[in-house]
């Protein structure tokens, strides 16, 4: 099991804004930026600000993936 931000990528693509801009933002360092693009997991904390940032809940930017 694993973690997809898929759907955090569509929002970001839906509201018109680049991955860059969430990222400055959101204060995030490029190399957790990174770990997003690649699936990877990173803390609680980061989600919280994304979704503060884009007015969502955690469900709309995190799927677990089941695989």
């Amino acid at each position: 099991m694993g973690v997809s931000y898929k759907r955090l990528w569509k929002l970001i693509i839906d509201k018109d804004m680049t991955k860059a801009q969430v990222r400055k933002e959101c204060g995030i360092a490029a190399s957790t930026f990174s770990k997003m693009n690649k699936n990877e997991y990173v803390s609680l904390e980061i989600l919280e600000r994304i979704c503060k940032k884009l007015d969502c809940n955690i469900g709309d930017i995190v799927e677990i993936d089941k695989k």
